[in-house]
């Protein structure tokens, strides 16, 4: 934990440590960082998480469904208070989506699914912004005080950390996946190789060169080919 933190925000990080990243999906854990994250700013109703991968901005968790109608209209449109955080790395904020003049044709759409104010804070990250913390509510002036605006910016920071630490353990997930289906792929084709050997009476490179064979020739993947060849020895 960070030093300085003290208070709601010293509870947030507690909470947030207690986020258990393993055998769970990306989604999973920043839904439930979402959700804490919404606890911890005052006036919010709706939050949510908007990423950016190069151009493209999507909602990686929200908690309330008018947080990710409200994301879904900027991306529509290209453009917003959350978008532009996060693209930015600015604090925006909106104290009435009526009077609002910097997004006209967004700020009149998202009225209609119940936004009157927000608050979009860019999730920092190795000295870059890698998305936005988006918070949403029915009331004007909902983030207009100074501890709103503190505590969006500190929950930003630590959501910007979960945000991070799931992200990292979620590629460590894939990678190990993706090697143990390829020590599977590998181990099945050596078997069917043996199976040729053996029946064909040829050695494992020519062996080999029948089942890439096959592969091109039924359009169907190499380990595919193999499983099939060796299910064919089993006895049933």
């Amino acid at each position: 934990m960070p030093a300085g933190h003290t208070g709601p925000v010293q509870q947030l990080w507690r909470e947030l440590s207690r986020v258990v990243l393993a055998e769970r999906s990306l989604s999973e854990v920043l839904t439930e960082v979402v959700g804490i994250a919404a606890g911890a700013i005052p006036g919010a109703e709706a939050t949510s998480i908007t990423l950016i991968r190069g151009e493209e901005p999507f909602t990686a968790a929200h908690h309330g469904d008018m947080a990710l109608a409200a994301d879904e209209l900027q991306y529509e449109r290209g453009y917003g208070p959350c978008m532009d955080a996060g693209r930015g790395g600015i604090t925006l904020r909106v104290d009435d989506m009526r009077t609002e003049r910097r997004w006209p044709d967004y700020a009149s759409h998202v009225l209609r699914v119940g936004v009157r104010s927000s608050l979009s804070v860019p999730l920092p990250y190795q000295g870059a912004a890698i998305g936005a913390l988006n918070v949403y509510s029915t009331q004007p002036g909902a983030f207009s005080g100074e501890e709103s605006l503190a505590a969006g910016r500190e929950v930003a920071e630590a959501v910007a950390v979960a945000v991070a630490n799931a992200e990292a353990h979620a590629q460590v997930v894939e990678q190990a996946r993706n090697m143990r289906l390829a020590m599977e792929s590998r181990a099945v084709i050596e078997q069917a190789k043996g199976v040729l050997m053996a029946q064909r009476h040829v050695d494992a490179d020519a062996a080999f060169d029948i089942l890439r064979e096959a592969s091109q020739r039924y359009n169907r993947k190499l380990r595919e080919i193999a499983t099939g060849i060796v299910a064919s020895t089993q006895p049933r």
